[in-house]
């Protein structure tokens, strides 16, 4: 009767791991499983290897980005060869950052090009911050902002710091590269 009871309360205890186990597509597991593709690019970058000049952040500025540990990268890069591949693999992005879990933070468009910055948190706090841009001529590119005490308000102030710095190329030469 004891191992009878054990062999149900194994059995119950498996069913729950399992069912709460999510097997739903997750933008982590997207970079895993694309990391060794040919056409695809990843690495990451610690915000400290950009080496922006921080002499002339004001103390908002200097909190976004110091919240900030580091970056990790994922691009397609399009080519003649492999439109339908682009299409599929914008697809399944858009399917991930679609997803409910992701709250936008802004978009825009400049010629083509398209970018989308959305984040997992709550208004107050930002887990992570993800942004996405595409062209149909160059592919398309991830970005994960990964840190501690982001918050959305910080990012967006972030992101007007990295437009208005001066960014040594030569740390993300490869990436430049890789798209050209």
């Amino acid at each position: 009767m004891n191992r009878t009871i054990n062999y149900i309360l194994l059995i119950l205890f498996t069913a729950t791991v399992l069912v709460s186990c999510n097997d739903g597509a997750s933008l982590q597991k997207y970079f895993v499983d694309h990391q060794e593709s040919k056409d695809f690019i990843t690495q990451d970058i610690p915000i400290s290897m950009l080496k922006i000049d921080e002499s002339k952040f004001n103390s908002e500025q200097k909190e976004a980005y110091n919240s900030v540990s580091r970056l990790n990268f994922l691009g397609f890069k399009a080519n003649e060869t492999n439109a339908e591949t682009l299409k599929v693999e914008l697809a399944k992005v858009k399917t991930i950052l679609g997803n409910q879990k992701y709250n936008d933070l802004m978009e825009f468009s400049d010629r083509g090009n398209k970018v989308v910055v959305k984040y997992l948190g709550d208004d107050d706090e930002a887990d992570e911050v993800v942004v996405f841009g595409s062209s149909k001529d160059m592919g398309f590119g991830i970005v994960r902002v990964l840190g501690d005490a982001m918050s959305p308000d910080k990012m967006v102030t972030l992101v007007g710091i990295l437009q208005g710095a001066h960014v040594d190329e030569g740390q993300v030469q490869d990436i430049m590269n890789f798209f050209k």
